[in-house]
């Protein structure tokens, strides 16, 4: 983006802010609906900041502007954001993020806006803590980029669709009454859902408002006789409404959930997400209101995989193999044969070899191909304004990551990999191989049932603890069932909170993704994806029940970029025992280069 539109802009903020008798906004990375992949109509921080990643909050004031973000996007903030007058705050520990900031800053007496539509009750309370504190005022109920952003992009309007019902275990019916009894469980009369990933599972239907997820924008209000979908309803068909109906669901104007909430009487008890609704969704509702504030129930129900719904996720990770085996042998020959390639030609031959298999949708997030330094920043993506040629001199190395994924209508995948380009160095398979013992360590590790998920992060990253090395990045998430490729309450990661709802259990299916990132050099990353699975045959049952976990992507990790002599010979044996099942998995789904390149990629080490 142009740096002096971005200096424009802000400039026209700070005249509003004044003209507001403000002393400052917060700007986040929000909708309505809080959730990670934005509709255009809700992108104000990429609007008003020309910064791209996902995860940022820009705090404007009369004489200062800054943008919060943490370590995966501090280089790549650092050069959108460079001649901007914005200046980058680093989100670390022990760092003051942008609540911080403002409470340490602002005077008695001085006001900061946000607009309600995008906060959620919890951001909305922990800023209430602390200005409270200082006498400064939180205001909520204006949107003050109304003033400045004239050519607003529309909301989104693409048509509702069903999920295929050969890929469904569950009816929308069974899954409503799953809700209802966490409701009764909780004392709560009414239950207010406006998570998107939420909303689609309980209903089985997707849509495309939001890049790389299949959902829709709405809300819905469930009682114990009653639940209601706030839709655009010219996004809803006669088939679709129709199976709403079936279903025991009405359909409403999708602003007309302030209304709805509106009737709610003392009487009532509503349970919420606070981390997952927005403060102007409650706008109109009266006082006196009881909440029940806790993890929607159907977030817990749809981190649990049903056992067919593992079954059609194995397949599709199958296609997703075969598919990475015809991209991986086209590549490696078309650069044996002199072709010069970039980064964008490696996401365009991704979508194009995925987009033929079955059920295929959409890339599942922006594809990650980050050759050498740019392979350093964790969330890298190349731009046709920004890339990199995939060249190296004569007789030396690089290394290209490769992390990307798709949506099919049986399952979403997730896989990175590492490739060497040209002559790779001793410095190179250090790296990597170290990387690679952290993920086995992983992969192979046996943990209690019900462990809260962030404690097990330690296992993975000992291996590189042992080389004082580290990553800034969680290990793993969970992933949806063609839903959200992020997906809760699972995250294994150490620096993650460790409330009982993030307790591992039988069927989900998180990532296992250690990295290793040298600034200016290169960056290695290996991901698979893993289902809780029960050990089959436990040696002891005195001490409670355990899970393992089952690898469930298929394809090879490059022994070339290897030094063995790092491995011990359970690692070895993991690997191989990997490689082959790889093959079998695959062998026949491939044919010609792709099945000569899977064949010498799997052979032991």
């Amino acid at each position: 983006m142009n740096k002096q539109t971005i200096h424009a802009r802000i400039d026209s903020l700070r005249q509003t802010i004044a003209a507001q008798d403000l002393t400052a906004i917060i700007v986040p990375s929000a909708d309505p609906h809080l959730s990670e992949y934005l509709p255009e109509y809700w992108q104000a921080r990429l609007w008003l900041s020309g910064f791209t990643g996902s995860v940022g909050t820009l705090v404007v004031t009369a004489d200062f502007a800054g943008l919060w973000t943490d370590s995966r996007y501090w280089v790549h903030a650092a050069d959108q954001l460079e001649g901007t007058g914005i200046t980058l705050e680093k989100l670390a520990p022990g760092q003051p993020n942008h609540i911080d900031w403002l409470a340490e800053h602002l005077q008695e007496g001085d006001s900061v806006a946000v607009d309600g539509n995008v906060l959620s009750i919890a951001e909305q309370d922990r800023l209430l803590n602390a200005f409270d504190a200082n006498d400064i005022t939180l205001i909520t109920e204006r949107d003050v980029l109304t003033e400045i952003w004239s050519d607003r992009p529309a909301l989104p309007a693409a048509k509702l669709y069903a999920h295929d019902e050969q890929f469904l275990a569950q009816s929308a019916t069974s899954k409503l009454a799953a809700v209802r009894a966490g409701m009764a469980e909780a004392g709560a009369t009414h239950h207010l859902l406006s998570s998107l990933d939420d909303i689609a599972w309980l209903t089985n239907l997707r849509g495309a408002d939001v890049d790389y997820n299949p959902v829709f924008l709405s809300h819905m209000l469930i009682s114990e006789n009653d639940a209601m979908l706030f839709i655009d309803n010219n996004k809803v068909s006669a088939d679709i409404a129709t199976a709403l109906k079936d279903s025991g669901i009405t359909i409403a104007d999708y602003d007309a959930v302030q209304e709805a909430l509106s009737a709610l009487t003392p009487e009532d008890l509503l349970l919420l997400d606070p981390s997952k609704v927005a403060v102007g969704t409650l706008s109109k509702m009266a006082d006196g209101i009881g909440f029940i504030e806790k993890m929607a129930p159907s977030t817990l129900l749809k981190s649990v995989k049903a056992d067919a719904d593992i079954d059609h996720v194995r397949e599709a990770m199958r296609q997703d193999g075969a598919a990475l085996a015809e991209f991986f042998a086209t590549f490696e020959q078309r650069l044996a044969n002199g072709e010069r390639l970039s980064e964008l030609d490696v996401d365009s031959m991704l979508i194009d070899v995925r987009s033929q298999q079955p059920h295929y949708v959409s890339p599942s997030f922006p594809t990650i191909a980050g050759f050498n330094e740019n392979g350093a920043l964790p969330h890298y993506r190349a731009t046709p304004e920004k890339f990199s040629y995939l060249d190296v001199a004569e007789g030396e190395g690089g290394l290209l990551l490769i992390d990307s994924g798709a949506q099919y209508q049986n399952g979403t995948t997730d896989i990175t990999r590492v490739v060497g380009i040209g002559q790779v160095s001793s410095e190179h398979k250090r790296d990597f191989t170290t990387v690679l013992k952290a993920h086995i360590a992983l992969a192979k590790a046996h943990f209690p049932d019900g462990i809260a998920s962030p404690l097990i992060d330690a296992i993975c990253r000992a291996p590189l603890w042992q080389a004082q090395m580290d990553y800034g990045h969680g290990t793993g998430h969970g992933v949806g069932y063609f839903l959200n490729v992020h997906e809760g309450p699972q995250v294994i990661a150490y620096s993650a909170s460790t409330p009982k709802e993030r307790a591992m259990k039988e069927g989900m299916i998180s990532s296992n993704e250690p990295g290793l990132y040298r600034e200016g050099k290169w960056g290695i990353r290996i991901e698979n994806l893993m289902v809780n699975t029960r050990v089959a045959s436990p040696t002891e049952t005195e001490f409670g029940k355990f899970l393992n976990f089952e690898t469930v992507t298929y394809c090879p990790i490059d022994t070339r970029l290897i030094e063995p002599s790092l491995l011990t010979q359970v690692e070895i044996d993991w690997l191989n025992d990997y490689h082959s099942q790889v093959y079998a998995e695959l062998k026949d789904r491939v044919d010609g280069a792709a099945l000569e390149w899977l064949t010498e990629r799997t052979q032991a080490i």
